[in-house]
């Protein structure tokens, strides 16, 4: 397998990158700040794009594609909007016609979607004339482009892949609760599919997104003890609606203004999985995201050998494929089955089955668990029972080791310089009073790099005193340094 991936405690930025590479999941492509994502990667996030789709279309959604460019004046119709993106817009200038080598300017510019509010809320306008057309939930997988200046793979780029709800309702109360069912929806599939706890929360002014009244998120906690924003949902209220003067006949007759709500997950959550379980020696998937569950690695020593046992793994494939599980069946005699077991460890395969000619004699097989390495002999007739309860046990394993570091990590504190000391020594979500005003936390943020991930939806009503300022609180919310 070549050389060791480097140790997480000695260098988690480069153990991150090196682990993306040669586990196959995406590489840096020539095209600036932008990157390739292979077979093995790609399979992962269609399994996480297979299992979002569906609880998107469990809530009534469906999904629509639109433009990637928009005209700027489009784009700049919600002033909030357009000035929040406006360092991160790449912008189409020019075209070049098959018989014309001139470059001739466009009549007007066009930007390459960072976000699709704007070309999609001047297209409800001519889908929307009367109560009766809302509400409108829809949601698009696409493609959008941020000019990021430094860029990490999956989890900064300037390209990325993701989907972006968008729907309009008739009442303020329905988008909320809209905005809401989505915060969960991501909520759910962190906690169910990625096997990684979350905290629900909302964003403060100064973090929310930029045309939005509230902006909601789940945050997670990485093994470094980094956080990691892996879903938004925004209530945008009717700022949209004014922006491209989408109004609505009520059931009285009288206009009124239409209200929305967007919200998104990219390909940043497969930087999460990655740094939410995986060890030095590569990926720990959960089952659910798995692309393959189960790989059989055959021990033999001839060609008569591997034949019989290429036939009792046919039976343990016909046994596990009814049953939703992917099997591969490492048969190559290329590779001995060291390397093999190193190279599925890299890739995170949940379960390893060896079976050799000694295995088939007695009937049995050796069953390895990627998260904990524990192994055992079970027998051939109990694959089809043991396995599918084996995947189960490791998913919440999973789960219940990433809950346990999260909550290890969560310290209350109660004055400044304990913060200070606190994000340096341990790490992870800090617990403090914050006085509610932007100038504290830009200032907090500018001397520590650690910013409000989010104030809790659980959390607390607590009178206490701002660590920063010495002012009142009416509650605590949760700092960390984060990707």
């Amino acid at each position: 397998m070549g050389k060791e991936i480097p140790s997480r405690s000695e260098d988690y930025s480069l153990w991150y990158n090196e682990l993306v590479k040669r586990a196959d999941l995406a590489e840096h492509s020539d095209v600036r700040g932008c990157m390739v994502i292979k077979p093995y990667g790609y399979s992962i996030w269609e399994k996480m794009q297979q299992a979002l789709d569906a609880m998107f279309k469990e809530t009534g959604h469906v999904n629509a594609y639109f433009p990637l460019f928009v005209p700027k004046s489009m784009f700049e119709a919600e002033e909030q909007n357009a000035e929040g993106f406006a360092k991160e817009c790449a912008i189409v200038t020019h075209y070049r016609l098959k018989n014309d080598p001139q470059n001739n300017r466009l009549e007007e510019e066009l930007v390459v979607r960072p976000t699709s509010e704007a070309i999609i809320w001047n297209t409800y306008k001519k889908w929307i004339q009367s109560y009766r057309d809302l509400p409108i939930l829809v949601n698009q997988w696409a493609n959008v482009v941020r000019w990021e200046m430094r860029t990490r793979l999956f989890l900064r780029t300037a390209e990325f892949l993701w989907q972006e709800g968008h729907t309009a309702h008739a009442t303020r109360d329905e988008a909320v609760e809209e905005t809401l069912q989505m915060l969960n929806v991501y909520a759910t599939f962190a906690e169910q599919y990625m096997a990684m706890p979350v905290i629900k929360g909302r964003k403060t002014e100064g973090e929310k997104f930029p045309g939005a009244l509230d902006t909601y998120c789940i945050e997670a906690m990485m093994q470094d003890g980094k956080a990691l924003q892996a879903g938004t949902s925004h209530f945008l209220g009717q700022n949209f609606a004014k922006a491209f003067d989408v109004q609505f006949a009520g059931k009285d007759g009288k206009l009124d203004y239409v209200w929305g709500t967007s919200w998104g997950v990219s390909t940043r959550l497969m930087g999460a999985l990655i740094m939410a379980h995986s060890d030095d020696d590569g990926l720990i998937l959960p089952p659910k995201l798995a692309p393959i569950h189960v790989v059989v690695v055959p021990i033999f020593r001839n060609e008569d050998e591997l034949g019989r046992i290429a036939e009792k793994v046919k039976e343990i494939t016909a046994s596990l494929k009814p049953l939703g599980l992917s099997v591969k069946f490492d048969n190559r005699d290329t590779h001995k089955p060291g390397f093999k077991f190193a190279e599925w460890e890299l890739k995170g395969v949940p379960v390893r089955i060896a079976i050799g000619p000694r295995d088939l004699d007695n009937g049995t097989v050796e069953v390895a668990r990627r998260d904990t390495r524990e192994k055992q002999v079970i027998k051939l007739e109990e694959v089809s029972t043991r396995i599918p309860a084996l995947l189960n046990e490791i998913q919440d394993s999973i789960f219940q080791r990433a809950l346990t570091f999260r909550n290890q990590h969560i310290t209350e504190v109660n004055s400044y310089d304990e913060f200070k000391d606190v994000l340096e020594t341990k790490g992870g979500f800090i617990s403090a009073h914050w006085d509610g005003t932007p100038e504290t936390e830009a200032s907090i943020k500018e001397e520590t790099k650690a910013t409000i991930r989010c104030i809790p939806l659980n959390a607390k009503s607590e009178n206490g005193i701002c660590i920063y300022s010495g002012k009142k609180s009416a509650g605590r919310v949760l700092f960390a340094r984060a990707y």
